[in-house]
């Protein structure tokens, strides 16, 4: 998890704690796009409110806030434990063994979230199932079905 995103959920802890950031992301254009949910929905009334709080950002990015769609992305243990049996799309880090025979190896993984601990999560993709660490983690998002 980035600096400023840690920053970004200490601000909503104090000021809207009921807002989960999902993803605080800084785009090579300078956009810093913030996804965000909340247990009754995101509505346009509460985009704008995280907008305004935060602020101070607005001065050194064009800053986005939105909900996170149908694509949603998964950053923490609690968002993949809540998709548990739904289709994800994980990147790992470095390349990943496919397969039993672990000859070929892949960055990018899609399948059946079937298992979630506090350590990594399991996924049962088109090359078998696997375990991928969090740490190992560069992305992930829920896929539409």
């Amino acid at each position: 998890m980035s600096t400023l995103q840690s920053e970004i959920e200490e601000r909503m802890a104090s000021s809207e704690p009921d807002v989960d950031v999902l993803l605080a992301e800084l785009l090579p254009n300078g956009t810093l796009r913030v996804f965000i949910d909340h247990p009754d929905g995101v509505t346009l009334a509460l985009c704008e409110r995280v907008t305004e709080l935060l602020g101070d950002l607005r001065e050194r990015y064009a800053l986005e806030v939105s909900s996170p769609g149908t694509e949603r992305p998964l950053t923490k243990p609690t968002h993949f434990r809540r998709f548990v049996g739904r289709r994800a799309r994980v990147r790992t880090r470095e390349p990943r063994p496919i397969g039993p025979t672990a000859e070929q190896r892949a960055k990018s993984f899609t399948g059946e979230l079937v298992g979630v601990t506090d350590s990594e999560i399991t996924l049962a993709a088109d090359g078998g199932v696997i375990a991928i660490p969090y740490s190992e983690i560069r992305r992930s998002n829920l896929v539409e079905e």
